[in-house]
């Protein structure tokens, strides 16, 4: 047989079987979610003077408010506050995951003056619908 022809050929050959392969492969499929958030705001005040919450927006989009501890105390930074925080910021993380949520983004920000701030963390779920 020719080498042009059987060039010719096995060229062909693969080009079907390229076209076949991608003319038959499934169709990607999209993935669609519902997200849920809640937002942490701890506050930096002196004294133990400010207002610090965890703030969830139910399926009917009633706010639900748990308390957290101040940073601050009298005598300056509790850091037991601070550690009594992450465990209940934590105890709401494991709660979504249990009930099937995956923590998709974590957004922080702060915003402060001279003696006091907040810092605000907002914790993004989603879940296949």
């Amino acid at each position: 047989m020719n080498t042009n022809l059987r060039s010719a050929l096995i060229g062909a050959g693969l080009a079907c079987a390229l076209f076949l392969g991608y003319s038959f492969s499934p169709a990607p499929q999209t993935t669609s979610f519902t997200y849920r958030q809640f937002s942490t705001i701890e506050s930096v005040v002196p004294g133990g003077l400010g207002r610090s919450r965890i703030i969830i927006s139910d399926n009917s989009s009633q706010d639900v408010e748990k308390d957290l501890m101040n940073f601050y105390s009298i005598t300056g930074i509790n850091f037991k506050n601070v550690a009594n925080n992450d465990k209940l910021i934590v105890d709401s993380i494991n709660q979504y995951t249990t009930d099937g949520w995956e923590l998709y983004k974590v957004t922080t920000g702060v915003q402060s003056n001279d003696n006091t701030g907040i810092f605000i963390t907002r914790y993004l779920f989603r879940k296949p619908v």
